[in-house]
C-alpha cells in the first residue's frame, strides 16, 4: 500500500460528526478553503448561525478557481461541517434548525 505525505498530497482525511471512526480523503484545496471561509464566519458564541446563514455569508470569499459561482459549496460546507464538529472546533447550538459556532 503506498504511503501518503500529508504535506504535498492534493487529499486530506476527514472525520464525519455523524459516523464516528470513520475517515474519507478528499480535495485538500476545496476542503482547506471551505473550512477557513467556515471559521471565519461562525461566530464563537450560541445560537451561532444557521448552515444557510453560513453558506450566504461565506459564499463570496470562497475562492472562484475552486468553487466558479459557488459551484458544490453546499456539499463543501456540510463536509467541513461535520469534520469540525467531528473535531470539536465547532458545535451546534440547541434547538432547530441547526445553528453553528466556534468553540
Amino acid at each position: 500500500m503506498a504511503k501518503f505525505d500529508n504535506k504535498t498530497d492534493d487529499k486530506i482525511e476527514v472525520e464525519n460528526f455523524t459516523s464516528p471512526g470513520r475517515v474519507y480523503r478528499v480535495n485538500r484545496p476545496k476542503y482547506e478553503a471551505m473550512r477557513d471561509c467556515l471559521l471565519a464566519v461562525l461566530p464563537q458564541e450560541e445560537p451561532g448561525l444557521t448552515v444557510a446563514q453560513a453558506k450566504e455569508a461565506l459564499l463570496p470569499h470562497l475562492p472562484q478557481d475552486l468553487f466558479p459561482g459557488g459551484e458544490k459549496a453546499g456539499w463543501w460546507l456540510k463536509c467541513a461541517q461535520l469534520d469540525l464538529e467531528a473535531k470539536g472546533i465547532i458545535k451546534r447550538a440547541k434547538g432547530s434548525p441547526v445553528r453553528l459556532f466556534r468553540v
